[in-house]
């Protein structure tokens, strides 16, 4: 598949350029998901579109890891589509929790161990319960952040739920209708 972006097909060898790793490379790493890297132009608050733009692939490929929180401030990942929001409304009524609300950033920071921009689901520093976009399992591969600001892995959506054991849900929403 013909990118804008530097790309590399990754496994468990090594490859002959050296990307620098991060807690999450080193994760799909051990568990043999093969994936590719891509790196872009990180734009402060630039989010998915900018990723999605750089990378020449729709914006709805693009998956976007948010660290939010329930009414006990317990916190969990939901995993969307770039072009979605989060009906944390619906999150809270499917995961049968009173509320749920994103994380400020500094608190993101702190549970997940990535800098907001740069959070992947992979390696987290502590185990968290991860929820994905049913609608996101349907695509035959996502871009998601491989654990730092400028840096996305493509791989095939299945290890979301096979290895990361993340729920499927039904919870994404555009401005004006249903994503």
């Amino acid at each position: 598949m013909p990118t804008t972006t530097p790309v590399l097909e990754m496994s468990a060898e090594k490859n002959s350029r050296h990307v620098s790793e991060t807690p999450a490379t080193q994760w799909l790493k051990q568990h043999g998901v093969t994936y590719t890297e891509h790196v872009y132009e990180y734009v402060e608050h630039g989010g998915t579109a900018v990723s999605s733009q750089s990378l020449g692939v729709p914006e709805h490929q693009v998956v976007k890891t948010l660290v939010m929180e329930d009414e006990g401030a317990k916190p969990l990942i939901v995993l969307m589509h770039g072009d979605c929001k989060v009906s944390t409304k619906n999150l809270a009524r499917q995961t049968r929790r009173k509320r749920i609300a994103p994380c400020a950033p500094e608190v993101a920071q702190r549970h997940s161990g990535y800098q907001v921009g740069g959070t992947s689901p992979f390696g987290l520093r502590k185990p968290m319960p991860i929820f994905v976009e049913r609608t996101v399992l349907e695509l035959p591969r996502i871009y998601i952040n491989g654990g730092r600001r400028g840096y996305l892995v493509g791989l095939n959506p299945a290890v979301l739920t096979e290895l990361l054991s993340a729920q499927p849900v039904d919870v994404a929403m555009r401005e004006e209708s249903e994503c």
